[in-house]
């Protein structure tokens, strides 16, 4: 694991670190932000995926969380959202597919599959590898936006007890029925629908509950909303099928940008400190 860069942030540091990833076949960038407290012992941590297009640097520079991680003494994790240079024909070309748009979920179809387990890494390689290489205990919470958001949800749901809780701002809830799932799941992971089941939140909600009291917060001026991408009614109806407790709050007039993310990014840190303690 090389360190890349290392910057000195509200008495904690924020890393980032490159490493060969295994599962990816491909070299692989993350960052971390350690607060003070990990200069003295294990600290519990923050994984946070991010969305459509990002890397790890959005959340750091973005999302004015260093500041609240250090008081409350989380480690804030953020791998990269998808395998990059790889090289395969057509991973480019598209915003919502290849490059940035891993969609945290294991690729079957060629050419896909040999690169595109971004679920496998974000929820086995690259967590060993942060255990093993950094100060941080075994007690860990998982949040995203966007595409992270579903990432988060699904990480949590296919894995019960791992996770002390989880929460999601403005994420891609019902992929499976939505334009950008339909096309990246079908490439992934070809067009038995029946397939793209085990990576759809109310799916896997509907098919099995869930114990964490889940947190989500989604703008009403947000234009993936109005484009049907998001569907938060579909992970409502799905969570009032199976008793789950969600408090889902529709934001008055905020949009998908960063400065969304920004406004209530405190309540969730704080939401999962109380979980971590």
């Amino acid at each position: 694991m090389e360190e890349i860069a290392a910057n000195r942030s509200f008495g904690g540091w924020h890393r980032r670190y490159r490493h060969r990833s295994e599962t990816l076949d491909c070299d692989m960038v993350f960052a971390a932000y350690l607060p003070p407290q990990a200069d003295k012992g294990h600290v519990p941590c923050l994984w946070w995926l991010s969305g459509l297009t990002c890397t790890d640097e959005n959340f750091m520079h973005k999302a004015g969380a260093l500041g609240l991680a250090a008081q409350l003494g989380i480690a804030i994790i953020c791998p990269d959202t998808s395998p990059r240079g790889v090289g395969l024909t057509g991973e480019d070309e598209r915003y919502d597919f290849g490059s940035g748009a891993g969609f945290y979920l294991n690729a079957t179809q060629e050419p896909w599959r040999q690169h595109y387990q971004m679920y496998d890494y974000v929820t086995q390689e690259l967590p060993a590898l942060v255990n093993s290489a950094l100060p941080v205990t075994g007690r860990q919470s998982i949040s995203g936006h966007s595409m992270g958001g579903h990432g988060a949800l699904i990480c949590a749901l296919r894995n019960p007890g791992r996770y002390q809780s989880v929460s999601a701002l403005a994420p891609i809830a019902n992929p499976a029925e939505c334009p950008w799932g339909e096309y990246a799941y079908g490439r992934y992971l070809g067009m038995d629908r029946e397939t793209w089941l085990e990576w759809d939140s109310c799916a896997l909600l509907r098919r099995a509950g869930c114990s964490h009291h889940l947190l989500v917060d989604q703008g009403t001026d947000d234009r993936f909303l109005a484009e049907g991408q998001l569907r938060p009614e579909a992970l409502e109806a799905a969570c009032q099928t199976t008793g789950v407790r969600l408090t889902l709050r529709m934001q008055p007039g905020y949009d998908h940008s960063y400065f969304f993310v920004a406004s209530f990014i405190e309540e969730h840190l704080r939401f999962h400190a109380a979980r971590l303690a």
